[in-house]
């Protein structure tokens, strides 16, 4: 439903499977933002957050919105201290995710 719904935007898609595909496709491609689910198998998505925001070093960051259908105490603060640019739970609200992409500032 999510690819669906960026593709239906106008952007383009690159899906991964899991953590470490996501790290491998996010540094040859260079998205211009990062949706990770946080619940991903191999890297779960806090490491692969904290990651990729090591292999940027100190420049201009990649936005990264945080998903998951598992939203426990204390997982919102873990994936902003990894360095994630937001959070949203599942179910996602497509109205909010507009909001989210608006306020990072990407055309709805």
């Amino acid at each position: 439903m999510l690819k669906r719904a960026f593709e239906m935007k106008g952007y383009h898609v690159f899906e991964a499977e899991d953590g470490l595909q996501a790290l491998d496709m996010a540094q040859k491609h260079r998205p211009s933002l990062m949706v990770v689910d946080l619940n991903m198998p191999v890297l779960d998505g806090l490491e692969t957050i904290k990651h990729f925001r090591e292999l940027e070093g100190n420049g201009e960051h990649i936005p990264i919105v945080a998903i998951t259908a598992y939203d426990v105490y204390g997982m919102e603060e873990a994936a902003f201290e990894n360095g994630c640019s937001r959070y949203l739970s599942k179910p996602l609200d497509l109205e909010e995710l507009d909001r989210t992409l608006k306020d990072l500032g990407f055309i709805v």
